[in-house]
């Protein structure tokens, strides 16, 4: 089965509150899925409906084929669930929550040890594994809750803010473990961390006000950048003027803005129509005009950007 996650028309109403509204969206297998939002946005509810955690109050969502509501036990099999907080029992140890939690997944020997094995080497918690959960910092409860969602090997993750609390090095091999994992299973992330999104995500869905705004890869969100391929010029002031008048003729420069620098030089940035590739032709255009400048580069533009005109503008 290639789509292992479907959402129709899922709706969730708080009294007269509606968190979640009207969401539709399907992953398949092979996909890791970035759900992103602003705080209150849905993201949370709407990963608790998936789950079966939730009811919802319209529309229907399904795992591998099994109906969350009329057939939650079979499609909670499929799911391996990190929760936002990572609620763990803090008097046991992470051996003693992973025997219980293979218990409760009904996994058994020899099948058992290894998985357990295998999940405590891959989320690296062999430091701490008989300590008292209660004991260990945010970090190693973040990948404590990692290794119980994988434990069962699930076809379906769902894990809310999966870095959080993990420092850079912690964060890496927790992507890459993602990443490893992805090939033959669906992902869905939600975090905060818009560098989440580039490292590990083939897709991104954002919400605002519970409903979808955006449903497409990084890359296409990155190009709703103001400044995704917007060539980025720096030139001495007395040279500005003459680079400045010579690029804009240049097919597919929308406008291009200066910048008085402090050192004496001016930043020229020239923006494409349509978000175009231009760096080639403004290269060009220099060169035969023979002006010389200091610094030229392109422009990738910035995720922070995207998120907050498609979450805040009306």
């Amino acid at each position: 089965m290639s789509e292992l996650i479907n959402l129709s028309g899922l709706t969730k109403r708080f009294g007269p509150i509606t968190a979640v509204d009207n969401i539709s969206f399907s992953v398949n297998r092979g996909e890791v899925l970035g759900f992103l939002g602003p705080n209150g946005a849905g993201k949370t509810t709407t990963m608790r409906m998936l789950t079966g955690f939730l009811p919802p109050s319209a529309g229907s969502a399904s795992v591998a084929g099994h109906d969350v509501v009329n057939d939650t036990l079979e499609a909670q099999k499929k799911i391996g669930y990190l929760p936002e907080g990572t609620p763990l029992y803090g008097d046991m140890t992470p051996a003693a929550f992973l025997e219980f939690v293979a218990d409760v997944r009904n996994l058994k020997a020899p099948e058992r040890q290894q998985r357990i094995d295998d999940v405590v080497a891959k989320v690296e918690i062999e430091d701490v594994f008989y300590r008292p959960i209660e004991t260990l910092s945010k970090g190693y409860r973040r990948r404590v809750g990692l290794a119980q969602a994988i434990l069962h090997d699930p076809e379906v993750l769902i894990l809310d803010e999966p870095t959080d609390g993990l420092d850079p090095n912690q964060k890496h091999q927790v992507r890459s473990l993602i990443r490893n994992m992805a090939k033959d299973k669906a992902i869905v992330i939600s975090t905060h961390i818009l560098e989440e999104v580039e490292a590990i995500c083939t897709r991104t869905v954002i919400i605002a006000q519970g409903k979808i705004v955006f449903d497409g890869t990084p890359g296409d969100l990155l190009a709703q950048a103001p400044t995704h391929n917007a060539v980025c010029i720096r030139v001495p002031r007395a040279r500005a003027g003459q680079v400045k008048t010579a690029i804009e003729s240049v097919p597919d420069v929308a406008r291009v803005e200066h910048k008085e620098d402090s050192d004496g030089r001016t930043t020229l940035v020239v923006f494409p129509s349509r978000g175009r590739a231009i760096i080639v032709d403004v290269s060009q255009r220099l060169t035969e005009r023979a002006l010389a400048v200091d610094e030229i580069g392109v422009l990738q533009g910035r995720l922070d950007d995207v998120f907050r005109r498609l979450t805040l503008e009306p």
